[in-house]
């Protein structure tokens, strides 16, 4: 075999690994990290891993072969998040999730759609940000030379395909057995075209190109804990505010939208950047998980005990990341 066919097959391989990596960092972050689900469910990976996992690197995948940048990786987030909580848990429809008596549509409830704008508003937010890019900007920070190159071939993008939707049909199955609830037929079909559109929005952002940068960016620590004070912000605007928690919600999305396109047009803005936007989200979840009541079971000691146990792990990655990610080029 010639050396570049060797060079060739070991670029391939090493496209497996984060994609692994990612299938399970996602839903770490996305329940576990969180605070939501306590460590003794790990289990549900089985059932997580696929849908989240599986959601994110097929986001990922469509948007790095295409060439296109975090704009379309945040629309096609935010048309997961509709994706998992219209039609796998409903929850953006049902007055009482789970049976749970969270009151989640209470808070600026709109009659004519039947769902809550603070609580869409939020499911935009969790699984736009924090479900789908944070666990992407993190493991692509962990391998610099492939964080641009799609990680998957056709064959593979199938694979994971069919694993995500085995990971939807199995979370759904698992919340209507819970909870047979229906969402009405003009609701699912609303959720269908709300995706479409983000879909349709994400694919036709033009492809990633080079442009003028003036100026210096700020470090990334400085970055990092911007990202963090507004993450931990956000989570803490309270339901009861109404329509006033989705305008604290909306103003604190302009300031870091408005912030990170000022700053990624500077020069020097990179990889390392990435990584302490990722992070900075991934701490605020991390470090509020000890504040918050699992979803599921009682509040024991080792709740708190698994909280660090994640809150460490995501540290661990993200010093691994920034020992990496010295060498990425430009977002």
């Amino acid at each position: 075999m010639k050396v570049q066919d060797v060079q060739v097959e070991s670029k391939k391989r090493r496209g497996i690994w984060p994609a692994l990596g990612l299938v399970f960092v996602a839903p770490l972050v996305a329940e576990f990290l969180l605070g939501n689900l306590p460590i003794k469910l790990l289990p549900a990976l089985i059932v997580l891993a696929p849908m989240y996992g599986g959601g994110a690197l097929l986001i990922r995948e469509v948007v790095r072969r295409t060439g296109r940048g975090w704009p379309s990786i945040l629309l096609l987030g935010m048309a997961y998040a509709i994706f998992e909580e219209a039609y796998t848990t409903q929850s953006l429809f049902n007055p009482n999730y789970l049976k749970l008596n969270l009151g989640l549509l209470t808070p600026a409830y709109i009659p004519s759609l039947g769902i809550s704008a603070w609580w869409t508003l939020w499911m935009f937010m969790v699984h736009g940000i924090w479900s789908i890019s944070t666990p992407i900007a993190l493991v692509e920070a962990c391998v610099p030379d492939r964080a641009r190159t799609p990680w998957l071939g056709r064959v593979g993008l199938v694979v994971v395909a069919l694993v995500f939707l085995f990971g939807a049909c199995a979370n759904t199955a698992i919340g209507y057995k819970q909870d047979h609830y229906l969402a009405s037929m003009a609701q699912f079909a609303g959720a269908a075209v709300v995706i479409t559109l983000l879909v349709v929005a994400a694919l036709l952002i033009p492809q990633r190109r080079e442009i003028a940068r003036t100026g210096l960016a700020p470090s990334a620590s400085i970055v990092g804990a911007v990202a963090l004070v507004i993450g931990s912000a956000a989570l803490f605007v309270p339901m009861s505010w109404g329509w006033g928690a989705v305008a604290a919600l909306l103003a604190l999305d302009a300031v870091i939208l408005v912030l990170v396109v000022v700053w990624s047009r500077r020069s020097g803005w990179g990889l390392r950047y990435q990584l302490a936007l990722g992070a900075g989200a991934a701490l605020a979840y991390g470090w509020h998980a000890f504040l918050q009541h699992p979803a599921v079971g009682g509040l024991g000691p080792g709740v708190r005990v698994g909280n660090a146990i994640f809150l460490a792990g995501a540290v661990g990655l993200i010093w691994f990341g920034a020992r990496r990610s010295g060498v990425g080029g430009d977002l």
